[in-house]
């Protein structure tokens, strides 16, 4: 290898190296300008008052394992989206706090569902799940097309991870752009399962 393509390489690697590391953050507050009708709490996690609340886009794809999914299937019921990847240490962190709240929450009227992104192949994805003891479907969203669907301005994923919850109307009523302890969680979804 030539000395210039060996400069060019490790561009590349250092170029990816960033993205990697930019797009998975221990959290943040930014939310897009405007009136944007959310407010930002001090724990970090937006929310949306229930008349206020837009439509999340359209969520559908194949799943790690290869079904299919759509996510408006799920209306009637309040949804819980995780955006993340294998390869994402705050991921890791709070995995095990969604797959336990997931498995308290069934047949209670709330769906988890995963979003993995950024994972080359989902083979390190099937196993991040089986390891974590998740059990809720998780579409593939390899090159964070389904990221770039929520509207600018909105309660959207900008950071791996982040977590939103969707009202029973399909809407989305809080964001959290940080990897979440149970607590937290718990405090997101419990005000929407609440709400009638």
């Amino acid at each position: 290898m030539s000395t210039r393509s060996r400069a060019i390489l490790l561009s590349a690697v250092a170029a990816t190296a960033a993205l990697t590391l930019s797009a998975c953050g221990n959290g943040g507050m930014s939310g897009g300008g405007g009136n944007t009708n959310f407010v930002t709490g001090k724990n970090g996690i937006g929310t949306v008052p229930q008349g206020k609340r837009v439509a999340a886009p359209d969520l559908s794809g194949k799943t790690v394992d290869g079904k299919t999914l759509d996510v408006a299937d799920y209306k009637g019921k309040v949804v819980v989206i995780n955006v993340w990847g294998s390869w994402c240490p705050p991921c890791r962190a709070e995995a095990n706090y969604f797959a336990k709240v997931s498995k308290e929450y069934q047949g209670k009227g709330v769906q988890f569902v995963g979003l993995n992104t950024r994972d080359s192949s989902t083979t390190p994805a099937v196993a991040f799940e089986k390891g974590h003891g998740i059990t809720y479907p998780s579409l593939y969203d390899p090159t964070g097309k389904l990221m770039l669907r929520f509207k600018k301005g909105t309660l959207n994923p900008q950071l791996i991870p982040s977590t939103l919850i969707l009202d029973r109307d399909g809407k989305i009523a809080a964001r959290a752009l940080q990897a979440l302890s149970e607590e937290s969680l718990l405090k997101m979804l419990k005000p929407v399962l609440a709400e009638k």
